[in-house]
């Protein structure tokens, strides 16, 4: 099975599992809420949080249903940040996965509800006894995807991001700082949802903290690939507007070291991401083609 045919794979349990945690956690059926969520949750996206979730927890012998709940929470996660991300008061986002936004699809206060309906509905998913049956592994996995998700994670981040855009002052900022920011704002989802497998197999120490510094180097380089996309991607690949970030002014590391640099930096961290994968040998290989297959969207 090649990497996008095993992406593929992962994304279809992903989406029925949704699926199913919706009908069974959220809203009646026809009640806008619902209609809402579902809009910004099924039929859309490659699923590649959920699926580092499974692959992360397949390196320690775990089969994919052990692990579909934990990574359908993280999902949820993903697509709250994603509807808020698109209002009109943040990135103001007309298109998401190529279908309008949710926002745009319903209305803007509709939009908030059920992005925070998405984000608690993860921490239900992630409470229940049939996400794993070991409490402890439920708290740490709650505690883990609070803290990439909130004001120390991935809010933080769109707060920085946000607030030297809307201040107008994106040129004042370093590429470290940009580098700080952006790994708040998508690398700390990213690599909570690595440290996860290891929580769910009960890994140890060094083995979770490997896959944790994985999920940092993945990270960053998705950010520096959707910087590149940004800069010179096509809109109807991409799914949403591309060229919005420059017209904007917003500084990115490509607009703060250029395209080349931005390059020579994405490779760096699939290489630094995939060294961190050395000790798991050819269990990992899934993992390192996540890496080099978040690179190539760059390109």
């Amino acid at each position: 099975m090649t990497f996008v045919q095993r992406l593929g794979a992962a994304a279809g349990h992903i989406e029925r599992r949704l699926t199913e945690l919706l009908a069974e956690c959220g809203p009646e059926k026809g009640e806008r809420l619902g209609a809402a969520m579902r809009h910004a949750l099924l039929d859309g996206g490659k699923r590649f949080r959920p699926f580092l979730v499974i692959e992360s927890g397949g390196l320690f012998g775990l089969e994919a249903p052990a692990v579909l709940d934990a990574a359908a929470a993280f999902e949820c996660v993903h697509c709250y940040s994603l509807v808020h991300d698109d209002l009109p008061s943040m990135d103001d986002d007309d298109t998401r996965r190529g279908r309008p936004t949710v926002h745009r699809a319903f209305d803007e206060w509709t939009a908030i509800l059920a992005g925070d309906a998405l984000l608690t509905l993860a921490f239900e998913i992630v409470a229940r006894p049939q996400t794993h049956a070991d409490p402890a592994v439920r708290t740490e996995l709650a505690r883990i995807l609070a803290h990439a998700a909130g004001g120390r994670g991935m809010v933080l981040g769109q707060m920085l991001d946000l607030e030297a855009e809307k201040r107008g002052e994106p040129q004042q900022l370093t590429a470290e700082h940009v580098r700080r920011l952006q790994g708040l704002k998508t690398g700390a989802l990213i690599a909570a949802c690595c440290e996860a497998g290891a929580v769910l197999a009960h890994a140890s120490d060094e083995e979770r903290a490997a896959l944790k510094r994985y999920g940092e180097g993945l990270g960053l380089a998705f950010q520096i690939a959707d910087d590149l996309l940004d800069a010179e991607g096509d809109a109807a690949v991409m799914g949403k507007a591309a060229g919005k970030d420059s017209a904007a002014g917003k500084a990115t590391l490509v607009s703060l070291i250029g395209i080349v640099e931005a390059r020579a930096r994405l490779t760096e961290a699939v290489g630094r991401a995939a060294r961190e994968l050395n000790r798991f040998g050819a269990r990992a290989t899934p993992l390192i083609e996540a890496a080099q297959f978040t690179a190539s969207r760059g390109y």
